[in-house]
């Protein structure tokens, strides 16, 4: 899988030069990241709910065309992954019912090479669009970070994530689905747009047992391109 995902990448890369001649843009886009995992059906009586972790995404990509409405959109990405545990009951003490609760984040950063192909729906000025490719990611590191809650809230932990002793997954594999809109504005063009990203790779890897986690996100970006080479 890594090797054929990566040779797609090479293969892309090569067709991006041989189009080097068309009108190239270059551009960067940055936004925010809403994570999440799937969770087996089966833990749903066993564990709490994996909750949406916000964190930040950007990019810088060229974008080649192929055809008057189609083109191809290699990228490098900074992206935050992850999920969120807000878990709260009470406690019944004295004839009160005392709040208990936990938060607790698992954020992991990635860098990113997704390879899409952006189709145009309509012509002129401002043109919606759609985006659909495949992403190949490495996590770089992660955090994980708690409170609890009670009488008193805690001070929040923020540690580093030993990789190694849950044996993560450092590389993730994905499919991107996402819409957008863009305009003219000066030299280029202004745009927005909103991703699904649907990992296909587990993500933890425990003794005597296989969790099928894998990630999950949504995610929202601006950003700007411009025509290079004229």
């Amino acid at each position: 899988m890594k090797r054929f995902t990566l040779a797609g990448i090479a293969a892309l890369a090569f067709l991006l030069i041989q189009t080097a001649s068309a009108q190239v843009q270059v551009g960067f886009r940055a936004g925010a990241n809403w994570g999440a995992v799937s969770k087996p059906e089966f833990l749903d009586n066993f564990s709490p709910t994996f909750r949406l972790s916000p964190g930040l995404t950007g990019a810088l990509f060229v974008e080649a065309p192929v055809s008057e409405r189609v083109s191809i959109r290699p990228e490098i990405s900074y992206i935050q992954k992850g999920f969120l545990i807000d878990e709260g009951f009470k406690l019944p003490l004295g004839g009160w019912d005392l709040p208990l609760g936990a938060r607790v984040a698992y954020q992991t950063r990635y860098v990113e090479l997704p390879v899409l192909a952006k189709i145009n729906l309509n012509e002129g000025p401002v043109q919606f669009y759609m985006l659909a490719g495949g992403a190949a990611g490495y996590a770089v590191n992660g955090r994980i970070r708690t409170r609890t809650s009670g009488i008193f809230r805690s001070q929040p932990m923020d540690v580093a994530m030993n990789m190694g002793m849950l044996n993560y997954n450092r590389w993730d594999f994905s499919a991107i689905g996402g819409l957008g809109l863009s305009a003219e504005a000066g030299a280029g063009k202004f745009f927005v747009e909103a991703r699904y990203e649907h990992g296909f790779s587990r993500q933890y890897d425990l003794p005597f047992i296989q969790l099928p986690i894998r990630n999950r996100g949504l995610s929202a970006s601006i950003g700007y391109s411009f025509v290079v080479g004229q």
